[in-house]
């Protein structure tokens, strides 16, 4: 079977490389990214030769790849300043997809198509064997106004809800032709929830890249980025979205773990086989905020995964904090823009 591997090259060519066996060791997971791209595209040699600022060393330290793959992608939404750790490679979204569902409910809402008290059924899934169809097959359950469904979708990362707003919009298509339709590129929407959380498993995304149900830390940071300006939404819908983004309960022991109180985090996790994600906007108590997605593979636990998440966002925050908000940065990247 082939995946397709995104590579984070300035180029930014995509190439099609044979998977290997999910009990491989990291020596294969490391051979297969060195033969393809070379070592420095995976994990670099020498922090000083790629990255030009302490802060962007210290994320790629964090980052470090040997014991599996880390995405990180940051921006500071009022200097510019970029951080990027192979930003470009594509991870599996899991449940941080749900952010671009709700923003292609909400623009419905703003169409006129339906209101935020509009009833939609939950969606539970029925029995089916792993890849025994294209679709698991799900039930109706309880049917609840889209504004519940949506705190349900995001701040409990409900996945009953999720599917019964995603057919509503009328299923991954259409909410990838929404992420189109706003400029962001390399995010992929493939499967409802029902069929993801079935066929979970069939990869090891610490040793392989999948493309379904994918998008790249860069891309989740694009979305941040435009729901907290306002680019995509109106305010009455971005603070539907942005409202629950701060309830979340789902993820204590990742971005917030470590972020000092005086902060206000709004995010959505993501897990699945062997990978945990976190992705937000942090504000901060001068009035400023970042944009953070960080996607982690491997590190043998989820706890590690999580503790992963939670250090990169405390250094992310650290850096961004030093920063003077009158100064202007260029993008500090490897494997980004």
């Amino acid at each position: 079977m082939v995946s397709k591997f995104f590579s984070l090259a300035a180029a930014g060519i995509a190439l099609a490389i044979a998977t290997v066996p999910a009990a491989a060791q990291t020596t294969n997971l490391e051979a297969s990214f060195d033969s393809m791209l070379g070592t420095e595209v995976r994990a670099p040699r020498s922090f000083e030769a790629v990255y030009d600022t302490d802060f962007a060393r210290r994320i790629a330290q964090l980052a470090n790849a040997s014991d599996g793959r880390i995405g990180v992608a940051a921006v500071d939404l009022s200097t510019g300043e970029q951080i990027s750790v192979l930003g470009e490679q594509r991870f599996p979204m899991a449940s941080t997809s749900k952010i671009a569902i709700a923003c292609t409910f909400l623009e419905g809402v703003e169409q006129g198509k339906w209101t935020l008290n509009s009833e939609f059924p939950m969606l539970y899934p029925v029995s089916s064997g792993k890849y025994s169809s294209a679709r698991a097959p799900v039930r109706e359950g309880k049917a609840m106004p889209a504004i519940d469904l949506i705190e349900q979708m995001i701040t409990r990362s409900n996945n009953y809800a999720t599917d019964g707003l995603l057919r509503a919009v009328g299923g991954p298509e259409a909410v990838n032709a929404w992420v189109r339709r706003n400029g962001i590129r390399e995010f992929n929407l493939t499967r409802d929830i029902a069929t993801l959380v079935r066929d979970d498993g069939e990869f090891d995304p610490a040793y392989q890249i999948d493309a379904r149900d994918s998008a790249t830390p860069l891309a989740m940071i694009d979305l941040l980025t435009g729901l907290q300006q306002g680019r995509f939404l109106s305010d009455k819908s971005r603070k539907v979205l942005l409202g629950a983004m701060s309830r979340t309960r789902t993820g204590t022991r990742r971005i917030p773990k470590l972020i000092p109180s005086s902060a206000q985090v709004l995010h959505k996790t993501g897990s699945l086989n062997n990978t945990s994600s976190d992705v937000g906007i942090i504000r901060m108590p001068d009035g400023r905020a970042f944009a953070l997605a960080i996607y982690v593979t491997g590190q043998g636990s989820r706890s590690a995964r999580e503790a992963k998440i939670a250090s990169i966002a405390r250094a992310l925050y650290d850096g961004y904090a030093a920063r003077s908000p009158a100064t202007h940065y260029t993008a500090a990247t490897y494997g980004g823009h």
